[in-house]
């Protein structure tokens, strides 16, 4: 049976509208530098180290995927757009995370206890050194800088004494969210480099410095 012509074009229109109220597609972004090569220039003499990266303390505007920012010019507003088409690949947190624990070991050459399976390459009984991280700060302005500030303190597990940092810093955002996105992998490079700066500092007996 032939149909009849204005259902044809009630057709057309109604895959013309549907086309039309799509949401843009989702994009991901990782604080993980994928494929990086980052020489273990820190590592001490002897067996490697063990670091283990205990969970983030962060703010809990920050426990989300999404991410956040402040349009170029509202440095100062209190208005943070959350960008649902622009995440994270997994929660900040947890990219965070990934991204100081991994950063810190590679630049040690040490054995990051954080991930399962972190006894590869431990030797039985030997101590870590524990990183607990306090997040005061992750702060990106479109198109301008990603604003990080960060506490925290370092202990190895056979010791009740511990060294602690302030640490702040910020890095140049390019333009769109890719530049957001590359200016936050940055900043929190430079953070893994402090944390194992001073992480190799202790371990040598000094108390070393934690400058960004």
């Amino acid at each position: 049976m032939t149909r009849p012509p204005f259902l044809g074009l009630l057709a057309a229109a109604a895959a013309i509208t549907l086309a039309g109220c799509a949401s843009p597609p989702d994009r991901y972004y990782t604080l993980v530098p994928i494929g990086a090569d980052i020489a273990a220039t820190l590592r001490p003499a002897g067996s490697p180290l063990v670091i283990e990266l205990l969970p983030l303390a962060l703010p809990e505007r920050l426990s989300r995927p999404q991410m956040l920012v402040r349009q170029a010019g509202d440095a100062a507003s209190a208005e943070v757009a959350v960008l649902e088409q622009h995440r994270w690949a997994s929660s900040f947190e947890n990219e965070l995370r990934d991204a100081l624990a991994g950063g810190v070991a590679a630049r040690l050459g040490a054995v990051d206890g954080s991930r399962s399976g972190g006894n590869v390459g431990r030797a039985p009984g030997q101590p870590a050194w524990r990183i607990a991280v306090q997040v005061r700060q992750f702060d990106a302005i479109e198109g301008a800088r990603v604003d990080a500030a960060l506490s925290w303190s370092i202990r190895r597990s056979d010791q009740d004494t511990s060294a602690g940092c302030q640490w702040q810093a910020s890095e140049a955002a390019g333009s769109g969210i890719d530049g957001v996105a590359q200016g936050a992998q940055r900043v929190t490079a430079r953070a893994a480099d402090a944390i194992a700066r001073q992480v190799s500092a202790l371990a040598a007996g000094t108390m070393g410095d934690c400058k960004p």
